[in-house]
């Protein structure tokens, strides 16, 4: 087994070699919640959700981590006197949260939000005053900046110097040593809700959006891990950010560093201002969730790849070829996938040229063109009436769909009335789960035990593990 993957700090195709072996650590850069998710926040959870099966199926234990940015300029502007920011922020997360279960996308192993790890923000921060890369601003603003001049590879991902880069936007230039310095602190403006501030030794106030990502990486995979990913436009600045913050810090940080390409919409680049916004629900609502996940997968994840109202035409007939043979295979042969395929590690009960497409750069067109020759021969030895070679095209064809996550993709909650409600209170419980474990991290026992006992009187108990909690309807 070699896997291999596009680095975008090296520039190219590298094998990848976890850290640790058998185990791979990913961080992947999470939503910031401040409106509802479209069509490219889906496109960039399925790349890494694609990933991950491919690395599991190879074998590989793998920790997935995901953010939620709960707290940030665009929320605090997002939000009015009927929403607060933070009911606002809860509110968008659940609307994420169901069209990632709907495209049949796996739950993060831990989906941090930010304003859980504030206190790591302020160790990384006095880290690198410390260390002579950040500095307060002299304004008494309780501002914290960081000094892009005293980090000498600052650029290096998205090889920029900054003398070429354009000036941090993020806070006003008038109190930095130069305009490029990025904020890590933001002291508190008299027009932001008290509740959107956190003491620090630099005043009240709330981070920079940079900051939050490096600290939640390395509180959850250590100061050095495998993959980081995210969005092609998240790789400057926040991602160059992260990355100088912290290597300056003395951190080794990500190995390797993933980005998948963007969605346009009718060939032009999707954007508020123009008004072709293509949201999860208007999609997920209109489709068969299993035929946006082809749709969304069948391009390389490091493409663009372009929506049209009949894109999900084409994907639709596609996964019927599939789903059609699997189903008359299942049909003629009276029984399902043989033992002796099942007990078979995934990676090995698919097509060599699928495995070694999914091992180049996670080569999903080629795979998808396994996938089909080996539709059409089942159905071949079907009509030829050869049962044997049918079935090993029906197993394999089993395989190559779990690999790909089909079968898990389904209906969207509000599109048809069938799971409706076991979804939604699905969501319900997940959102309370997570409620209580920010509440066993600040170490408020008492309102992880009401949530608790909240959730018991109700029929719901829950079963802790040691890195997740479980729900089961009682009796």
């Amino acid at each position: 087994m070699s896997i291999r993957l596009y680095d975008s700090l090296q520039q190219a195709v590298v094998d990848f070699t976890p850290r640790e072996p058998g185990r791979v650590g990913m961080y992947v850069c999470g939503p910031t919640v401040q409106s509802a998710p479209h069509i490219g926040h889906l496109r960039s959870a399925l790349v890494y959700d694609l990933w991950r099966r491919w690395f599991v199926a190879r074998g590989l234990t793998v920790t997935f981590i995901r953010n939620v940015t709960d707290i940030d300029d665009k929320i605090l502007a997002n939000a009015n006197d009927a929403e607060s920011w933070w009911a606002l922020a809860y509110r968008v997360e659940l609307e994420f949260t169901a069209a990632y279960r709907a495209l049949g996308i796996l739950a993060p192993t831990y989906e941090p939000r930010a304003t859980a790890s504030i206190d790591r923000m302020h160790a990384l921060i006095e880290a690198l005053i410390a260390r002579g890369h950040a500095y307060p601003a002299h304004d008494g603003s309780g501002d914290v900046y960081f000094d892009v001049r005293s980090w000498p590879t600052y650029g290096a991902l998205t090889r920029q110097s900054p003398d070429d880069m354009e000036d941090a936007t993020d806070a006003p230039a008038r109190a930095k040593r130069d305009p490029r310095d990025f904020a890590l602190w933001k002291g508190a403006k008299p027009d932001e809700p008290a509740s959107a501030h956190w003491e620090s030794p630099w005043g009240r106030g709330r981070p920079g959006w940079h900051i939050e990502c490096s600290a939640m990486a390395a509180r959850y995979l250590g100061e050095a891990f495998d993959i980081h990913g995210g969005g092609l436009d998240l790789r400057f600045p926040h991602h160059e950010n992260e990355l100088a913050q912290s290597s300056a810090a003395g951190h080794p940080f990500a190995q390797h560093w993933v980005h998948n390409g963007l969605v346009s919409v009718g060939g032009q680049k999707m954007s508020k201002s123009l008004g072709n916004s293509v949201f999860a629900a208007e999609l997920l609502s209109e489709h068969d969730p299993a035929d946006v996940r082809y749709w969304l997968g069948s391009a390389h994840y490091r493409s663009t790849i372009d929506y049209t109202p009949t894109s999900l035409d084409e994907a639709k007939a596609a996964r019927e070829r599939i789903t059609s043979f699997l189903s008359r295979a299942d049909a003629a042969l009276g029984d399902t996938v043989t033992d002796a395929a099942a007990a078979a590690p995934l990676a090995d009960r698919v097509p060599g040229r699928f495995a070694a497409a999914l091992d180049d750069d996670l080569g999903v067109p080629q795979a998808l063109a396994v996938l089909h020759d080996t539709v059409r021969a089942g159905n071949t030895a079907l009509d030829a009436g050869e049962l044997d070679t049918a079935r090993g095209h029906r197993d394999a064809t089993r395989a190559m769909v779990t690999v790909l996550g089909f079968e898990e993709a389904g209906e969207h909650p509000g599109s048809r009335a069938g799971g409706a409600a076991e979804r939604a209170l699905d969501a319900l419980v997940a959102a309370r789960i997570a409620e209580r474990r920010a509440a066993r991290e600040r170490r408020d026992f008492a309102e992880s035990d009401r949530i608790r006992d909240e959730l018991s009187a109700a029929g719901i108990q829950l079963d802790d593990t040691a890195t997740s909690t479980e729900w089961r309807l009682d009796g």
